[in-house]
């Protein structure tokens, strides 16, 4: 591979060094391991995350039986379900239960089994931490000391006040001492580099000195970090390794061996010394919320996407449709290399707009269309410069000279702006629409208006748990709501209706008959539409003979015996029927169960926990045929989008019947052990919303930039079936595709790196528009300006959709360690390229990414990449579709849950109390929590909970009786109720998908989930504490710097 710039060729599917194709850019490129790549040949150094295996104390996490298939709510435990308790004493023990307390001295659930030795390093390493910001340039230290010896005096960079931390002292270990350091290449087996007796960390500025290295012979000057052993991925490891922190024995929480005593307890570190989201989110409201937030200059980093402010688009997109994963760009591919921060931009097209912010312009230039630079096709835009007195623009993409067309002349002022500058929205904003002409049409003829199939599973269990007649009730009110182009009375959108179990049944909704008229194909094998006029039908115009078949279609199949179905045909008719239409369309399939019936796609039952924690893991990620893809790549073709609810009872492979949603455009809805009383208001919500949202069709994305870079990787709900071109069924306002870009020239300074989305689409109204999205960013020679200029949020949502496709090819162990590895390579070129000198026992996070440990953290202990067994197949594969199509917003929340202390809300205001970190410390007694994560919700409700706020919420006079099986809170005339029920609908406003609220007791056996969202502490299937993996990404750094 070329040195000078990157590669196109997609990152997963053959050897590429680099996450997304980065080489490692520290040593050489042939003997260092390539940090952040999910694919290649070679040797890897083996560098774990501490997410392997323990022995944790306590509660024990659930066993298979209890975090079953049937005791799952979207990912959730189900309190309304059956599920077996936690074990207990006997009761002729005398031991007490071990439960939890959440008084004032909370205890952790999970004892810390780390060997002594190890244990008391940890400790001392964040003993005296520090915590500054903006740091000067001191003289750099040509001795720093890496091998363990007398506690470090801290030291204050900096000329920001900064928080001075006690030192915690622990006891001496006992039975293992500590050996000092060795070099890398003389390490003995399992020897580890003992991490620092003191650890500090630096939350540091910018603009302060670098730190000597040692010059790797026969390497140009500042060519990276020395070569490792090993090489990339794949095959056994070579010579001696060193050992790192997740290794067996060597994680924190690793359990006592023989030669490792456990020592005397250890003071407990203060968790409020390290980097919290929640005072990062806080201090980002603070000085943000509330204010004017303008595009109107270059590479400007927007407000956080917690902090609620107003965008005013004064010529560069919205941070609404555009984050980036830093807003400067490295001017060179090589500092790119170095840097290893992935280049890329979240892109939501079809964002919603706040009512207090301009709605998108429409420009219409009537049969002449868009004006659009001859040589690269890029649309007109504020990027572009006239020149020779209006007659003439340079395209800002590719530079090339246009002619302007006469309709379009204008003169220019005297600093060579057009005088109708801002009269024109393609010159003066950021975000604009064309219409678009009959040249960007199929055929060169207007689209039809799109079609909305019902397709609804009529089999035994469907109709037994009511989710049938559910479903036809709601159906009456919702098609009064479907979307609708602005300012039109009525919407557009035809509708039709097909109920399925082993055959399909299609009806004649023609506005002239009196009933409707079913016709049906038991044919499956060889699929079509038996009618045309009258399956698709004006909801108004025939409205009478739409609720009499919503009426009749419960009785029609209230005494069916057939419990049967088939899913693909189910697809392919609806796709036969909008071909026929000739029009766009979205499938709304409701269905309940594994497509066992003789039909094409027919699937079994695969879901084989053994393959957990082994290489062929990831054939659980993988769809079972090529069936599904062939069809999905068909409904593409044809503008078919398919969303899917699905109502199991037990698995029914996700991964195979989520190919289609997700290549399509489309959403995935799951809800397990459907029951009406406890999960029919969660499904409607969703279905409401999911009906009701803004929506364009046939749509096609292709991202333009300027020399020096291109877009090169796609990851979102999506089909792609060139290089350059995002195909999309349907997108939707929640839909967001992650973009990554890679260098293939040096980029000017001067001019920034230019980004330009052009979204051509169908709006519901069946007119084709052009919707475009332009960013100008900054670019830099300099790493302090990269790293300031970086958005950790982004950044996340970035890396987990690659590592969830990585998974697809790869062994989840090697994805895990990528992400480790990268996370240290980022900190650790920050710490070599930006930091102050400083003592080696100092862990330095740049400002603007000082939450990454934290963040990679919680997504290494998400259900896709936690290898237990005890977790259902279906809800790892969930997660991950879910995940694909997230944006920004979705991935913070997600993957950082918002936990709220209910019990300290003031009825007299209308905020909303402060969220708290995610920790069991967190937690007390007395309290009640709701805690959200975008898809989860829950309400934990502490022992001694204050009785009048017992009753002013549930209307019940004691803790006692509260009935944990409700999903909802009952709507009384009071000021706790109504607060309280203000704050769940204002979360669930925010998220496409409607949170099933779920209420736990403490100590109660429910209580166990609702421990997974704590994602600070240490994970009940696993995974590091925050504390244990800031410990251990602090070791990877300084074995890179070593």
């Amino acid at each position: 591979m070329s040195q000078h710039g990157y590669v196109a060729t997609p990152p997963y599917s053959q050897s590429q060094p680099g996450m997304g194709g980065y080489p490692a850019g520290f040593g050489s490129t042939t003997s260092q391991p390539h940090y952040g790549h999910y694919g290649g040949t070679g040797h890897l150094k083996p560098v774990s995350s501490p997410h392997g295996p323990s022995i944790p104390l306590g509660h024990p996490p659930p066993s298979p039986a209890q975090f079953s298939q049937t005791s799952l709510q979207n990912g959730v435990y189900n309190p309304g379900n059956q599920m077996s308790s936690y074990a207990a004493p006997s009761p002729g023990s005398a031991q007490p239960p071990s439960f939890q307390s959440h008084g004032s001295h909370p205890q952790p659930m999970y004892q810390n089994t780390a060997p002594a030795s190890f244990t008391q390093q940890v400790v001392s390493q964040i003993g005296a931490m520090k915590i500054s910001g903006y740091g000067s340039s001191q003289a750099p230290s040509q001795n720093d000391p890496s091998l363990p010896g007398p506690p470090l005096q801290p030291s204050f960079q900096g000329s920001h006040p900064q928080q001075r931390l006690p030192h915690i002292s622990s006891p001496p270990s006992q039975g293992m001492s500590v050996a000092p350091a060795v070099p890398l290449a003389t390490m003995p087996p399992g020897g580890a580099v003992p991490p620092p007796p003191g650890m500090n960390i630096n939350h540091a500025g910018l603009n302060q000195g670098s730190i000597g290295y040692q010059q790797i012979p026969g390497q140009p000057p500042m060519a990276g970090y020395p070569p490792q052993q090993g090489g990339i991925y794949g095959g056994q490891q070579r010579g001696v390794q060193p050992n790192y922190p997740g290794a067996p024995g060597t994680y924190p929480g690793a359990p006592v061996t023989g030669g490792q005593l456990a020592g005397p307890p250890q003071k407990k570190l203060d968790p409020d010394s390290i980097p919290s989201p929640i005072q990062v989110i806080e201090e980002d409201k603070l000085r943000r919320s509330g204010q004017l937030f303008a595009t109107n200059s270059r590479g400007q980093v927007p407000p956080l996407v917690t902090t609620k402010c107003v965008v005013q688009d004064q010529g560069n997109a919205s941070p609404r449709f555009i984050r980036c994963t830093t807003y400067c760009f490295p001017s060179t591919a090589d500092m790119a290399k170095q840097s290893q921060i992935p280049l890329a931009a979240v892109i939501k097209p079809f964002a919603a707009l706040p009512a207090n912010e301009a709605p998108i312009c429409v420009v219409n230039h009537g049969e002449t269309g868009p004006i659009r630079c001859n040589r690269c096709k890029a649309y007109m835009s504020p990027l572009m410069q006239f020149i020779e007195g209006g007659r003439k623009y340079q395209c800002g993409f590719c530079s090339c000279v246009n002619e302007v067309p006469p309709f379009y002349f204008q003169h220019l002022d005297h600093i060579g702006r057009r005088l109708d500058h801002y009269d024109k929205p393609e010159l003066s904003l950021g975000s604009y629409e064309f219409v678009a002409t009959l040249d960007y049409c199929k055929n060169n003829k207007p689209p039809a208006p799109p079609a909305f199939i019902f397709m609804i599973d009529v089999s035994y269990s469907s109709i037994k748990n009511g989710c049938v007649k559910l479903i036809c009730e709601e159906l009456k009110t919702l098609l009064d709501k479907l979307p609708r182009a602005d300012e039109a009375e009525t919407s557009a959108i035809r509708v039709g209706f097909v109920t399925y179990n082993k055959v399909l049944h299609f009806y004649n909704l023609k506005s002239s008959l009196a009933q409707p008229q079913m016709l049906v194909v038991s044919d499956t094998g060889e699929m079509f539409v038996p009618l045309l006029d009258g399956f698709l039908v004006d909801v108004h115009e025939s409205q009478n003979v739409i609720h009499n078949l919503l009426d009749q279609i419960p009785e029609i199949f209230a005494e069916t015996s057939e419990s049967e179905t088939v899913f693909a045909p189910v697809i392919q008719a609806g796709l036969e029927a909008v071909k026929a239409a000739e029009c766009s369309g979205k499938l709304f399939i409701f269905h309940s169960s594994l497509p066992t019936a003789e039909a094409p796609g027919k699937l079994r039952n695969r879901d084989d926990r053994k393959l957990v924690n082994t290489d062929k893991e990831k054939v659980l990620f993988q769809s079972q045929s090529n069936f599904y893809e062939t069809l999905a790549k068909d409904c593409v073709a044809s503008s078919c989008c398919v969303d899917v609810f699905l109502f199991p009872n037990q698995f029914v492979d996700v991964t195979t019947m989520g190919v289609v949603p997700l290549a399509t455009g489309g959403s995935l809805y799951k809800y397990n052990n459907f029951q009406i009383h406890s999960d029919g208001e969660h499904f409607l919500n969703d279905l409401r919303k999911d009906v009701q949202k803004p929506i364009g069709f046939d749509a096609i994305m292709r991202v333009r930039t300027n020399t020096g870079f291109r877009a090169t990787e796609f990851l979102g709900s999506m089909y792609m079936n060139n290089t350059t071109d995002v195909e999309l069924a349907a997108i939707d306002c929640d839909k967001a595709i992650t973009v990554e870009f890679k260098h293939d020239d040096k980029l000017n300074e001067e001019y920034g790196a230019l980004i330009q989305c052009a979204l051509l689409y169908t709006n519901v109204a069946g007119q084709r528009r052009l919707r475009i999205h332009n960013l100008a960013l900054n670019c830099s020679s300099q790493h302090n300006d990269l790293y300031k200029s970086c958005e950790t949020d982004a950044l996340i949502n970035f890396l987990a959709k690659s590592a969830y496709k990585a998974i697809l090819s790869q062994p989840l162990k090697i994805v895990k360690e990528i992400l480790v590895n990268q996370t240290a390579h980022i900190l650790a070129c920050y710490r070599k390229n930006c930091a102050n000198p400083s003592s080696a026992g100092q862990l330095i996070l740049p400002e603007a990414m000082k939450l990454l440990p934290i963040y990679m953290n919680c997504l290494l202990k998400s259900y896709v990449l936690l290898a237990s067994p005890d977790i259902p197949t279906d809800e790892r594969t969930f997660q991950r579709l879910l995940v694909t199509s997230m944006d920004v917003e979705g991935t913070q929340s997600f993957f950082y849950p918002r936990l709220i202390p209910i019990h300290k809300i003031d009825v007299n205001s209308e905020e909303i109390p402060a969220a708290l970190r995610c920790s069991e410390d967190r937690l007390v007694d007395g309290g009640i929590f709701l805690l959200a994560n975008g898809i989860n919700m829950f309400l934990w409700l502490g022992l001694n909970t204050q009785p009048e706020l017992i009753q002013g919420i549930f209307n019940v006079p004691t803790f006692a009786h509260i009935n944990t099986e409700s999903t909802s809170l009952p709507e009384l005339d009071n000021p706790y109720s109504r607060k309280i029920r203000m704050i769940i609908d204002n979360l669930r406003s925010q998220s496409p998908y409607s949170m099933k609220l779920i209420i736990l007791k403490q100590k109660e056996k429910t209580e166990g989930i609702f421990r997974h969202f704590l994602v600070e502490d240490k994970g009940i299937h696993g995974g590091a504490s925050y504390v244990d993996f800031l410990c251990s990404v602090h070791k990877e750094i300084r074995q890179l710097l070593t």
